[in-house]
C-alpha cells in the first residue's frame, strides 16, 4: 500500500530540514549524532517515515531547539 504521508508528518520534516540547513549540517552528521542512518533522516524529512517521540526529542536536542519548534505553524 502506498499512502501520502500524513501533513503534519509533512511539516515536521519540513521543518527538521529548514533547521539542520540553517545550521549546516549534513544528514550524515545528525544521523551520526542520533544514533540512526542518513536514509533515515532523509525519510524523516520527507515524511515518508515517521518520527518517534523520543528520535524527536533526541534530534530537537542536537539541533537546539524545543520540540514545539517542529510544530510551529499548526492550528
Amino acid at each position: 500500500m502506498n499512502s501520502k504521508p500524513h501533513p503534519v508528518d509533512v511539516l515536521v520534516g519540513n521543518r527538521l530540514k529548514a533547521r539542520r540547513k540553517s545550521l549546516s549540517i549534513s544528514q550524515d552528521a545528525l544521523g551520526r549524532a542520533t544514533g540512526r542512518s542518513f536514509q533515515q533522516i532523509q525519510k524523516y524529512e520527507t515524511g515518508q517515515n515517521r518520527i518517534s517521540a523520543s528520535a524527536l526529542w533526541e534530534i530537537s536536542r542536537q539541533l537546539g531547539v524545543n520540540v514545539s519548534y517542529f510544530f510551529e505553524g499548526l492550528e
